[in-house]
C-alpha cells in the first residue's frame, strides 16, 4: 500500500467512525437512558469529545483544501485542479456546520428539544455532511502526488493513532444495546 493509499484509507476510516459514533451516540439519546446516570452521561461526553476532534480535524482540513486551492487558482496551475474540486468545497455540509448543531444539542436543556437537536444533528450529519466528504475525497482522488495529498489531508503517525485512540474509548464505552453500526458512508 502507497502513502497516498494509507491516507484515503485513513479519511475513510475516520469518516467511518465519525458516522458510528454520530449513530450511537443519537441512538443512546433517543433510546431513553436516565440523564443522570453516570455510564450514559460518560458515554455521551465520550462520543462527543471523539465528534469535536474529528470535525474539528476534517474542519482543518478544509482550511488546507481551500489555501491549496487558492494558490494554484492564482497562476498557471489551474490546469492541476480536478474539474468540480472548487465547487465541491464550497458546498454547505461544512465540519463547522455540524460543530454548530452539535453544540445546539449539547445546549439543550429541555429533554424534548435536546431529542430533537439530536436527531437534527444526526439527519445533518448523515446526509449534508457526509455527502460533502464523500464528494470532496472523490475529488482528490484525481490529485497527483503524494505531497499534495499531505498538504490537504493532515493525515500522519500521530493523528492516525489519536483517532483510534479515540474511537477506542468509544467501544470501552458502548451501553448494553448500543452498537457502533451506523448508516453507510
Amino acid at each position: 500500500m502507497n502513502e497516498i493509499e494509507l491516507i484515503r484509507a485513513q479519511l475513510l476510516a475516520e469518516r467511518t467512525h465519525a458516522s458510528q459514533v454520530a449513530h450511537a451516540c443519537v441512538a443512546a439519546i433517543s433510546a431513553g437512558q436516565p440523564a443522570g446516570a453516570d455510564e450514559a452521561r460518560a458515554f455521551r461526553d465520550t462520543c462527543v469529545s471523539y465528534l469535536v476532534w474529528v470535525l474539528a480535524r476534517f474542519e482543518q482540513r478544509d482550511q488546507l483544501l481551500a489555501e491549496h486551492l487558492q494558490a494554484l487558482s492564482g497562476g498557471s496551475h489551474e490546469n492541476i485542479l480536478p474539474a468540480g474540486l472548487i465547487e465541491v468545497a464550497a458546498r454547505t455540509g461544512t465540519s463547522r456546520e455540524a460543530l454548530a448543531k452539535l453544540e445546539a444539542a449539547l445546549g439543550a436543556a429541555d429533554p424534548d428539544v435536546a431529542r430533537a437537536a439530536w436527531q437534527e444533528f444526526a439527519r445533518f450529519f448523515h446526509a449534508a455532511w457526509s455527502e460533502r466528504r464523500v464528494a470532496i475525497e472523490r475529488q482528490l482522488t484525481q490529485l497527483t502526488g503524494v505531497a499534495r495529498w499531505r498538504a490537504v489531508c493532515a493525515v500522519d503517525a500521530d493523528s492516525i493513532l489519536e483517532e483510534r485512540s479515540r474511537y477506542d474509548r468509544i467501544v470501552a464505552r458502548l451501553p448494553a444495546g448500543i452498537t457502533l453500526h451506523g448508516p453507510p458512508v
